[in-house]
C-alpha cells in the first residue's frame, strides 16, 4: 500500500516538511494532482493507521504516525531530503571541532564541513545529508591529521574508480573485513553518484562482506595525500600524482548494470586482487 507511487512520495513530502506535517491543499500542489485525488489516497493512508489527521482551524494537517515510521522510512528506502540549514552546520561544526580539538582550529573544522557539503551536494545525493556531510569533513579532517602523524605499521589505501558507487567499493569493502584495524581504507570518485548500486551490495552480502553505511564521496587532494597506496580503478588520470607513494591501476570492467553473473566475476576479479595486495602490505619494505 504504501509503495504505490501517489503515497510514497505524500509521505517523503510530509516528512521532508520542516514540521512533519502537511495539509491535502499543499500536496496537491506540490504533485500537480487534483486535490480530489490526493485526499483520496490520504484517507486509505490514515484508515490504515499510517497517517495521523488532525483539525487545526479550518486546516486539515497530517503527519506519519509515530508507530509507522520506521516502516515509512524503510519502504521509502532513507530516500529524505534533509539538507542540513544553519543550526545543523553549528552542531556539526561543534562537534568536530571538540574532536579535533587541539588538532585544528574551528576556523579550519568550519572551512571543511562548507566544503565536504558543496563537494557532496555536486553528487545529486539528497539522502542523509547532513549526516554524510559531516562523515565525509571528519574523514577529510583525519586524512590530513594522520599525514602529519600516524602510527608507522598502519597502511594507509585508497581506491579510486568514476563513480564511487562500484568498483572501489566492493575492492574497500572486501579490504576492510579482511584487514580489520590493520589497515586503514578510503574510497573516491573522480565523478561520484548519488549512491552504492544496490547490485554492489548484493554481491558483496553474497560473500559475508557488510558495506555498512558507506557513500559516494568526491576525490579530494587530502585524502590522496594521506595514502600510502592509491589504486584507481578506469578513472584515468583524474588522480593527482605525489612521490612515495605507491600506485597501481587495476583494469577492471565497471559491474554497475551489469548482469549478475558478471558482477560476480569482477566480484572475484576484485577479491583476488585484494587478497594479493593485502599480502604485499604485510611483508617488511625491502
Amino acid at each position: 500500500m504504501i509503495s504505490d507511487p501517489t503515497r510514497s512520495r505524500m509521505l517523503q513530502l510530509i516528512l521532508e516538511r520542516p514540521d512533519g506535517r502537511s495539509t491535502v491543499t499543499w500536496l496537491a500542489q506540490t504533485l500537480g494532482l487534483r486535490q480530489p485525488t490526493v485526499t483520496y489516497h490520504a484517507k486509505i493512508l490514515t484508515e490504515a493507521g499510517v497517517l495521523d489527521r488532525r483539525p487545526e482551524g479550518r486546516q486539515v494537517l497530517y503527519s506519519v504516525a509515530s508507530d509507522q515510521l520506521d516502516r515509512v522510512l524503510e519502504v521509502l528506502g532513507g530516500e529524505v531530503e534533509s539538507a542540513p540549514d544553519a543550526a545543523v552546520f553549528k552542531r556539526i561544526v561543534d562537534d568536530l571541532a571538540l574532536r579535533f580539538a587541539g588538532v585544528f582550529s574551528r576556523e579550519t573544522v568550519e572551512r571543511y564541513v562548507h566544503e565536504s557539503e558543496r563537494l557532496l551536494a555536486h553528487t545529486g545525493a539528497t539522502t542523509w545529508h547532513a549526516s554524510r556531510t559531516a562523515e565525509f569533513a571528519a574523514e577529510r579532517l583525519t586524512a590530513v591529521a594522520s599525514e602529519q602523524s600516524r602510527p608507522g605499521d598502519l597502511a594507509e589505501v585508497l581506491f579510486v574508480c568514476v563513480q564511487n558507487a562500484g568498483r572501489s567499493q566492493m575492492a574497500a569493502a572486501i579490504l576492510r573485513h579482511l584487514a580489520g584495524d590493520r589497515v586503514h581504507v578510503r574510497t573516491a570518485g573522480s565523478a561520484p553518484t548519488s549512491k552504492v548500486a544496490p547490485s554492489i551490495q548484493r554481491a558483496l552480502e553474497e560473500i559475508g562482506v557488510p558495506l555498512g553505511g558507506e557513500f559516494p564521496k568526491p576525490l579530494t587532494d587530502d585524502v590522496v595525500r594521506a595514502a600510502d597506496v592509491v589504486i584507481t580503478m578506469g578513472c584515468g588520470d583524474a588522480c593527482p600524482v605525489y612521490p612515495g607513494k605507491r600506485y597501481l591501476d587495476w583494469e577492471l570492467d565497471d559491474p554497475v548494470g551489469q548482469r549478475v553473473e558478471r558482477v560476480r566475476e569482477i566480484r572475484d576479479d576484485i577479491d583476488r586482487r585484494v587478497r594479493e595486495l593485502l599480502t604485499s602490505l604485510a611483508e617488511p619494505a625491502a
